[in-house]
């Protein structure tokens, strides 16, 4: 079994010294930096980077620079895909963001574990679980979402929150780890009337 194949088993895989994977974050790491280096008025040869650079978008969507992967293969957006700067996302398990999703700046979405084994760790071993997240979900400012986790349909998720389990549908969730603080209400759609 290669070490892409353990890695999308979610076992133990050489995440550091195993040359085919070295090379396939490479390709994408100069990916990443020729989007990155582009001027901002550059808008189609952006997307067309990203499209590229991600296994899957959909409709319109818009990253801002600077945005970086390490695989990208592994990472698919939905229709109206909105992901501000400094967006990170460790892909080494698959990344799965539905429509309307809305990021703020300074996220990252790290599918990479490593072992609490001095021993394994420092044999470079590391392990990879995927991250699911739902349609019209919105993603506050310098957000963490760890290995694992999925987060439902229309969430909300507070600024400065580290997300270490699964958030349901349709709630409010913040701190450090993430937990819900209550469900979105209709009360909700008045808060900010025109």
């Amino acid at each position: 079994m290669t070490e892409k194949e353990k890695a999308q088993k979610g076992l133990l895989y050489d995440a550091n010294y195993d040359a085919a994977l070295l090379k396939e974050r490479a390709k994408c790491q100069e990916l990443c930096y020729e989007h990155n280096q582009l001027p901002p008025s550059k808008v189609e040869q952006r997307k067309e980077l990203i499209r590229k650079i991600l296994a899957k978008t959909e409709g319109d969507f818009w990253i801002e620079q600077p945005f970086r992967c390490d695989y990208g293969y592994n990472v698919s957006i939905g229709k109206n895909f909105y992901a501000n700067y400094n967006c990170i996302i460790l892909d080494g398990a698959k990344v799965t963001f539905g429509d309307n999703v809305f990021i703020a700046p300074n996220c990252g979405f790290y599918t990479a574990g490593h072992p609490l084994d001095i021993e394994q760790r420092n044999q470079g071993l590391e392990y990879a679980y995927p991250i699911t997240v739902g349609n019209n979900v919105w993603i506050g400012g310098n957000v963490t979402v760890l290995p694992g986790v999925t987060i439902g349909d229309g969430a909300v998720i507070g600024a400065g929150s580290v997300v270490t389990k699964d958030i349901p549908a349709n709630v409010i969730a913040v701190g450090n780890p993430c937990r819900v603080i209550r469900e979105i209400t209709p009360e909700d759609r008045e808060k900010y009337k025109k």
